[in-house]
């Protein structure tokens, strides 16, 4: 049965929730993100190639798009707290297995079961709010989203100075390190009192194809993350083909700080801002410009322009993943979430390759920008037709 009105107005309980929340949020990142900052490690041991190295973190963004439908399926017949025990335990099995290689052939078949489990995780989340918060589901997305963004950070900020040390300088027991909590978490969700399972008939998980808020809210969701993931890529050959290789280091450290900055500040207005189009027209036209600054600028109006990008992704990735839990009921909105991920980083996976395809045959790595910008300027016109009213509107 669902948690009562009674529960959800207890104040530890509620913290207690959100702070199992923001953990769980963590794990939407974290194991990603190791793994840049331990490829060189990783590439030197096993003879790995540019494209292998690379691969470390790009398939789990693409296996983002692949497992938003298996996710959606395990939720309708599983329900959403034991969907998502289950992917955090994959996400740590898989984790730690990447440290079992070689072979190649296992670690690469491991980040891959590592991108599944996290793409699982994310359809569940939005499933379970209005569940476990129905009365807060706008500050329990802001905090859950809050957790990813400061996965990111931490998973590429503290590997090396923090966790490296504490594990010999061994990458093997550094992703076994970092793939142990999420075990707790997940012992956390089992529970009895964490989240109760609701009743009723059995959702459906297939989204609605057909229906034309799926395709706008996914496009949408691709065009924040393109932008976001674009300019991470991108960053370093933009800035050594200007010769300032060296601001590279100070331009990702702050532009993921923005991303973190734009998360803590939703806490506080996400409930003002949430299912208006208003926001989401800002959001937009400030990363167009941001990308145009950051392609067209130099020093410190380039930063600018990142800084801008990174702050305006990641309130318009909260925005948007706050949507379906608050425009429907839990039997809704895991496949409208699942549709939204599937559709929106399939987009933020191939459309930056596009742009890297466009820079080779033109001879510059800022061509690489020009593909995101056109299309983030053109998911503008998406947003007066979305369909923002629901259950909780």
């Amino acid at each position: 049965m669902a948690d009562s009105a009674n529960d959800n107005d207890n104040l530890p309980r509620r913290v207690a929730l959100l702070a199992l929340l923001w953990l769980t949020g963590l794990y939407l990142r974290i194991p990603i993100l190791v793994a840049p900052p331990l490829a060189p490690r990783i590439g030197d041991d096993l003879g790995l190639s540019q494209t292998a190295i690379g691969a470390l973190t790009t398939v789990p963004v693409l296996m983002l798009a692949v497992g938003a439908l298996p996710g959606s399926l395990a939720i309708a017949r599983l329900g959403p707290r034991r969907t998502l025990i289950l992917a955090l335990v994959l996400v740590a099995a898989a984790s730690a297995a990447r440290g079992l290689a070689p072979p190649v052939a296992v670690l690469m078949a491991a980040t891959a079961a590592l991108g599944v489990g996290v793409a699982v995780m994310q359809p569940a989340l939005p499933a379970l709010l209005p569940l476990w918060c129905p009365r807060f589901v706008a500050l329990a997305s802001a905090v859950y989203m809050n957790g990813m963004l400061m996965g990111e950070f931490v998973g590429a900020g503290l590997t090396l100075p923090v966790i490296m040390p504490l594990t010999g300088e061994s990458w093997r027991l550094t992703l076994l390190v970092w793939a142990l909590p999420a075990l707790a978490i997940a012992a956390a969700l089992a529970l009895p009192r964490s989240v109760r399972a609701s009743g009723g008939e059995r959702p459906r998980w297939q989204p609605d194809w057909h229906d034309a808020n799926v395709w706008r809210l996914g496009l949408l969701l691709g065009a924040s993350s393109m932008a976001f993931f674009g300019t991470n890529a991108y960053m370093g050959s933009i800035l050594s083909a200007r010769g300032a290789l060296e601001a590279l280091p100070m331009t990702l450290l702050l532009f993921n700080v923005s991303q973190v900055v734009a998360s803590v500040t939703m806490l506080f207005v996400s409930g003002r801002l949430l299912a208006r189009r208003g926001p989401l027209f800002a959001n937009t036209l400030a990363t167009v410009v941001g990308l145009v600054a950051f392609s067209l600028l130099e020093g410190w109006a380039a930063l600018a322009g990142a800084l801008v990008v990174g702050f305006a992704t990641a309130v318009q990735l909260i925005l948007l993943v706050s949507l379906p839990p608050y425009i429907g009921a839990s039997a809704e909105a895991g496949r409208l979430s699942a549709g939204m991920f599937t559709l929106g980083y399939a987009m933020a996976f191939a459309v930056p390759l596009l742009g890297g395809l466009v820079a080779d045959a033109l001879s510059g790595a800022v061509w690489a920008m020009l593909p995101i910008t056109v299309y983030v300027l053109a998911s503008m016109a998406l947003i007066p037709a979305l369909r923002l009213e629901g259950s909780r509107a």
